[in-house]
């Protein structure tokens, strides 16, 4: 039986910014990037890549657009997977990152997985809301509490390590210093 996925694709900012996709399950990545690419209205010369990630979208293994490894063929990259590889109903989450420049950051979820429609072509834009902005949001990656957790883990004392420690002074990098 032909199954299709459809998918949520929100990007990554304050503002509700998504598109509904849906596509065939044996499509592999490389058709659902640029399905994503297509709906988001991107030129697609930039480089990719998906990321897996658990239910609280955390990072884990980078799935490249291309090969960018040390020894060719070693790195499994997009078109080595198929989506039901890699997203089905126990995982449903991908991360996934346009133009590393710019650093388009999206959050795919698995909302359906359904009997493929008669006379419909896919991938399929099945709905789209809110206008992608000229940049990519930044991506603020400084928590509010940011070593809070730590904050009794240290004192005044562990910053003043080098106060009153002559031994660096015999380098000499003030008078050879350009």
């Amino acid at each position: 039986m032909n199954m299709i996925y459809k998918f949520r694709v929100i990007l990554d900012a304050e503002e509700d910014i998504f598109r509904d996709i849906a596509i065939e399950k044996e499509a592999t990545l490389e058709d659902l990037h640029n399905a994503v690419v297509n709906a988001f209205g991107f030129d697609g010369s930039e480089m990719a890549a998906f990321y897996t990630c658990d239910e609280d979208w955390t990072q884990d293994e980078e799935i490249p657009l291309f090969d960018t490894g040390d020894v060719p063929g070693e790195m499994r990259i997009m078109n080595d997977f198929t989506l039901e590889d890699i997203l089905h109903q126990d995982q449903t989450k991908i991360i996934y990152v346009y133009d590393f420049f710019n650093m388009w950051t999206f959050l795919i979820e698995l909302g359906a997985i359904e009997e493929k429609e008669e006379g419909e072509s896919y991938p399929a834009l099945l709905f789209s809301h809110g206008q992608l902005p000229n940049q990519a949001p930044d991506m603020n990656f400084e928590g509010d509490d940011f070593g809070s957790e730590f904050k009794d883990d240290y004192d005044e004392e562990d910053f003043d390590m080098f106060d009153g420690d002559d031994s660096f002074e015999d380098f000499g990098f003030d008078e050879n210093w350009n």
